[in-house]
Order: structure tokens, then C-alpha cells, then sequence
């Protein structure tokens, strides 16, 4: 029985009654026995097919295949069979990393004769370093196929893409789902976690046997490429974030000036209005304001990082429960394909190659599981109680960055990436017109002259040939 359908079918009985049982029975009546035969035959008639014209007690019709964002989840397959021809597949802590490595042909050409790196980079005139791309929330390495090419091609290097836990075609771990889960379990790296990510970065900077690699991260990626750099700032080269999905700070004004002269000012008056009984009164009670307002505003802090504690404990209990799965699934039908057309500047150039390419790993199986998963590691996340947040450490990068945001990004607003390019010091900012939260896909040409421009004033390599885009 197929997908766990019933089927049923309608016949009539052939059976013939043993004779004993027949003879203790008055003979039936020749006009019921007609009556009779007549109700057989059209039972016999109208009940053999699905033409049946009412429905049979206790007999469920067939269910129409279940879909999410016009995918069937009836037949759900492991990522391996979703692969491409180009898929590589790694196993890191426990999990089937998918990826793919993207090479220049003329790169490939120089290693078969035995040429010496350096004498390639020259001869080139790019800079040799590997591209690691790291992918966004709900994206996967499908969003950099346009990309890939021109950037190996432009760097004389190889560029790796790969797919984070709970995206794309990577393995989705089930063992972190039992909440019985043993020692050992809960002593495992969590693969939806942040640390995870960082750690298959790495992992992947020393596959391609580098020192430095540049880093590109894209919307949520950002936080990876970040995360990545202060954990192991000298494999760093360079970041490139596009949309970066990080709550920059504001950035307030020094008034460096206006503050020494109030300082003279109170200096000044202390010494001319010791006298005062007046002044020292007010002062006297300006210090208890400030004590009682520092005060208060410390038990406001403390009741706001409470309340914030108990609702994300009552999120993380309900994203525990089964309707998270059913929640996760209704938003993803009703929203998916709505949300990449949203990123677009243009949605009606979002082609039926685009939508599939998204929704292909709503096809591996217990995929939503997986985003709850992730959900749930982004929440319990402890590792922000001993480190400041991501954003207020922005000052703190030394190495060359280029951001790059869409004017129209309805997603991450463009205004959030200038902060950011604020708060990073030295940082390079590209703005692209009538552009989106996609520019690597939306605004591939423009996208790729702001990286090669970026990449000759940091490294001082010598203009290349601008590459094409990949279609």
C-alpha cells in the first residue's frame, strides 16, 4: 500500500451457505427473491470503482499529497540524492558537510605544468587568495552559483561555498532532538550553534590548505565571517560582508571639548562660590539625583533583562513542543516563496530557477525539524552572557573590510550597513542602486567591479579583465 493509503475494494459475496443452514429456512418468496438479485446487481455494478456515488462507511477517501511552498513532502529523500554533479560532500564532528569548490581554468592550467604559485599570481596579476562563501538564513550555496566562477577567476585562487547545519543540502543531526539525550550527547557540539559554524570555517581554511583566506559572508553569513575572524584573526585576509545582518551600534559624538569646558566651568565656580551656601545645597542635591537615577535605571536593567529571561524561556519551551514543527511548516507555505521574491529589488525577475533552487531542501528529510533546531541554539545561545555583543566589538577589526548594500534592501535596511561601515574602522561601504537584499544574484556585474575595485586598492594587484557573470 502505497505512501500509507488504504484501498479498499467493493465485491460481491460468492460464498454459498452450507446446507444444513439452508434447509432450517422457510424458502424465500419468488417476488423477494427478484427484489433481491436486483439490489446484488447494482451493488455489484456501482460499488466495483471509485465511481461509487456515495461514500462507504468507514472508508477514508484518498488524501491529496501534502506540499510546502509547492513542494510534495510525501516522499522525502536524504540530501545525498538531491546532489548536483559539482556537490562535495565532508564529514566535520558528526556531520555531511555539503560544498562546493569552484577553480580559475587558467589557475588550473599554470598547477599541470608545475609552475610555482607565485609565479601564476604575477603572471595573472590577481592576489592568490582563496574565497570562502558564507551563505545567509534560508539560502544555501546555491545563491552564490552566479558568482563563484568570476571570483575564482578574479582572485586566481579557488573559492569554497558551503552549506550551514539546518540549510541547504547538509545532513540534519537528530540526535540533539531527544531532550533525553545522554552525557555524551550533551557534552557534543551542537551543529545548528554558532560555534559550529565557526569551527567548519576554519575546518574548511585549512582544507584548501591556506594561511589566509578572504572571507564572504552574506545577511546572517555576516555573523559567521565576523565570529570567524575574532576567533582566528590571522587566517583572516579580508571580509566582505554584503547586507551584514548585525545590529550596529550608534555611533555617538565625542564632545571632547564641550566637556573639558564644562569641567573648567565647575572648577571655576567651586573656587569663586565656596562661600555659597546656596550653590553647595545644590550640588549636594544634584549628586543624590544622579545616585537615585543611576539607581533606578539598574533595577529597570535588571527587571528588563528578567522579564527578557522568562520569555525566552517560555519560547524555547513552545519551540520544544510539537506545534513548533507545525508552525515552522505553515510559515514556510504561506511565506517561503513570498520572501524571495521580497529580497528582490525586481520580484518579477525571480525565475522558476530561483524559486526551485531555494525551495530544493524543503525536499531532505526532517528539514523543519532542523530550523527548529536552529531556532532553538540561536535562543539558548549563553555565549553573549561572557562576551559583548557582536556589535559593540566592531572597532575592534584590523583588517581590511568592504560592505555592500542594496538601496532598496527591504530586509536588512541599508542604513544598518552604513552603521556598520561606521563602527568598522577604515571600512570600505558600496551602495548599489535599485538593488536588494540579493546583490550577488540581483546585481551580479556591479556586485563583482565593487569586489575587484575593493581587492586592487587593499592588495594593490593590477586591473584585470572585468569577468563576466555567470547566467
Amino acid at each position: 500500500m502505497a505512501s500509507g493509503l488504504h484501498q479498499f475494494r467493493c465485491f460481491t459475496p460468492r460464498t454459498r451457505l452450507p446446507e444444513p443452514y439452508m434447509s432450517t429456512h422457510q424458502p424465500v418468496p419468488s417476488t423477494m427473491s427478484k427484489k433481491m438479485n436486483l439490489r446484488c446487481r447494482a451493488a455489484s455494478v456501482s460499488g466495483s470503482g471509485a465511481e461509487y456515488s456515495e461514500p462507504l462507511i468507514g472508508v477514508s477517501k484518498k488524501q491529496k499529497k501534502q506540499s510546502i511552498a509547492g513542494v510534495d513532502q510525501d516522499e522525502l529523500v536524504e540530501p545525498t540524492k538531491l546532489a548536483d554533479p559539482d556537490s562535495c560532500f565532508c564529514e566535520f564532528n558528526g556531520v555531511h558537510i555539503h560544498h562546493k569548490i569552484c577553480e580559475d581554468d587558467e589557475q588550473i592550467a599554470f598547477s599541470l605544468q608545475d609552475q610555482a604559485s607565485s609565479q601564476v599570481q604575477n603572471k595573472l596579476g590577481k592576489i592568490g587568495l582563496p574565497f570562502i562563501l558564507l551563505h545567509g538564513f534560508g539560502a544555501s550555496v546555491f545563491s552564490w552559483h552566479r558568482v563563484m566562477k568570476p571570483l575564482a577567476k578574479l582572485a586566481a585562487a579557488k573559492v569554497l561555498a558551503f552549506d550551514r547545519p539546518a540549510f541547504g543540502l547538509t545532513s540534519r543531526v537528530t540526535r540533539f532532538w531527544d531532550t533525553h539525550a545522554g552525557a555524551d550527547d550533551s557534552k557534543s557540539l551542537n551543529p545548528y550553534s554558532m560555534a559550529f559554524s565557526v569551527l567548519a570555517t576554519l575546518y574548511f581554511i585549512n582544507s584548501l590548505e591556506a594561511q589566509r583566506v578572504i572571507l564572504l559572508g552574506h545577511s546572517a553569513g555576516c555573523l559567521v565571517a565576523v565570529n570567524t575572524y575574532f576567533e582566528a584573526p590571522e587566517r583572516v585576509a579580508a571580509m566582505i560582508l554584503v547586507a551584514p545582518a548585525i545590529a550596529a551600534p550608534l555611533i555617538k559624538v565625542k564632545e571632547n571639548k564641550t566637556l573639558r569646558e564644562d569641567e573648567t566651568e565647575d572648577d571655576i565656580s567651586a573656587s569663586n562660590d565656596q562661600g555659597n551656601v546656596f550653590i553647595k545645597i545644590g550640588k549636594v542635591l544634584s549628586q543624590f539625583y544622579k545616585h537615585v537615577r543611576e539607581t533606578i535605571s539598574r533595577m529597570v536593567v535588571a527587571m528588563s533583562n528578567m522579564v527578557n529571561t522568562l520569555f525566552r524561556q517560555a519560547v524555547l519551551t513552545f519551540l520544544r513542543s510539537a506545534l513548533a514543527v507545525t508552525l515552522v511548516r505553515m510559515i514556510i507555505d504561506k511565506f517561503g516563496l513570498a520572501a524571495v521574491r521580497n529580497a528582490w529589488f525586481d520580484g518579477s525577475q525571480v525565475t522558476d530557477h530561483i524559486l526551485d533552487g531555494y525551495t530544493k531542501p524543503l525536499r531532505v528529510k526532517d528539514w523543519d525539524r532542523a530550523l527548529v533546531e536552529y531556532a532553538i541554539s540561536m535562543l539558548a545561545d549563553t555565549s553573549t552572557e561572557t562576551k559583548p555583543p557582536l556589535g559593540k566589538r566592531l572597532h575592534e577589526i584590523k583588517c581590511p573590510v568592504l560592505i555592500i548594500t542594496g538601496d532598496s534592501d527591504r530586509l536588512v535596511p541599508s542604513w544598518n550597513a552604513k552603521r556598520v561601515a561606521e563602527a568598522v574602522p577604515g571600512s570600505h561601504l558600496e551602495v548599489i542602486k535599485n538593488c536588494g537584499h540579493l546583490p550577488h544574484e540581483e546585481r551580479v556585474e556591479e556586485f563583482l567591479l565593487a569586489i575587484e575595485k575593493f581587492l586592487q586598492t587593499v592588495f594593490g594587484a593590477p586591473q584585470p579583465k572585468p569577468p563576466q557573470s555567470i547566467c
